[in-house]
């Protein structure tokens, strides 16, 4: 099958264009000349209502679609939302995957996550070992919600032939993160964690868990910048994992957030919080041997990223 390429006249939907790696996506399209980018805010399209999004789709007729929108959260709010993780995304996924068949939209690319693997996987992860063992308790319903999405799109490809690709990316992070500590993946909580300490004077900080699990991440600009990439070259049904080939441990993790926000602070690790999986490293060999490899170093992102944080207070309070 060749390449389905998306030329500068192309009509490009960016589901979730104010999330972290929506927004990313936007401006790396931007970027390359696209000039045809179509978004809409929930306030205007409710993406779980199927006959809205089927008039949506027909009404602006995309010919290609990220969908890089869904509910995301870490660990706390994965335990205390579970039904909202599972509801909210099972039935996105549905609505935009169906209404881009119906549409007959060239190609679509989903967003998936790397809690789709099972909790004691060999590592580093392949793309076959989905399904292969139990799912990490702590995100269950988001992960089967992950992985239905990859099936929906190999489904539509198998029964109506359909250029719907499935990516799988290590832990992100970046501008327009969810800083809410109630809501926020490791990165975006420990940044906020730190900026408090120094903002009220405290030395100690407290850090969920043993600090011992390990973690593959990478920035938003790099997870958009492969996104285009696949789009443009990947025609596999197989999902693909997208990383930076490489983790570290929370507890240096978080040792690499203080030296950039708070470098006196001094750790404490809260050990009756769970770790979740205890390792997690995407083997990016498949998106290597296509010729991409992620740019941003973990240093660079973090200070990108704080320095974003910093430069949006006003909005972070509001919202």
């Amino acid at each position: 099958m060749q390449p389905a390429i998306m030329t500068p006249s192309a009509r490009i939907y960016v589901a979730g264009h104010r999330g972290l790696v929506g927004s990313a996506l936007v401006r790396r399209l931007e970027a390359e000349g696209f000039a045809n980018l179509l978004t809409v805010g929930r306030e205007d399209l409710d993406l779980r209502d199927q006959a809205a999004v089927n008039n949506w789709f027909q009404a602006t007729r995309p010919d290609f679609v990220f969908m890089a929108v869904g509910t995301v959260g870490g660990i706390l709010a994965n335990v205390t939302r579970p039904a909202e993780f599972a509801y909210d995304n099972l039935v996105t996924y549905t609505t935009v995957v169906h209404a881009a068949h119906l549409s007959g939209v060239t190609k679509l690319l989903h967003l998936g996550s790397s809690c789709i693997y099972p909790r004691e996987c060999p590592q580093p992860i392949k793309e076959e070992y989905l399904l292969t063992g139990p799912l990490e308790s702590t995100n269950e319903p988001y992960a089967i919600a992950k992985i239905a999405g990859i099936k929906l799109c190999q489904a539509y490809r198998q029964q109506y032939g359909r250029r719907f690709i499935s990516v799988v990316p290590a832990n992100l992070y970046g501008p327009r993160d969810n800083f809410d500590l109630e809501r926020a993946h490791v990165i975006p909580a420990l940044i906020r964690k730190f900026h408090d300490a120094r903002i009220a004077d405290r030395r100690e900080v407290v850090v969920w868990g043993t600090g011992r699990p390990r973690r593959g991440f990478l920035h938003a600009d790099d997870v958009a910048d492969a996104c285009v990439f696949l789009m443009q070259r990947y025609e596999a049904g197989d999902h693909i994992n997208v990383g930076a080939g490489e983790d570290l441990a929370v507890r240096d993790l978080a040792e690499a957030v203080r030296d950039v926000v708070h470098p006196a602070a001094e750790l404490t690790f809260d050990s009756s919080k769970p770790d979740g999986m205890p390792r997690k490293l995407l083997d990016v060999g498949r998106l290597h041997a296509l010729g991409w490899r992620h740019r941003i170093g973990l240093r660079e992102g973090l200070e990108r990223t704080y320095e974003w944080f910093l430069s949006h207070q006003e909005e972070l309070q509001a919202s």
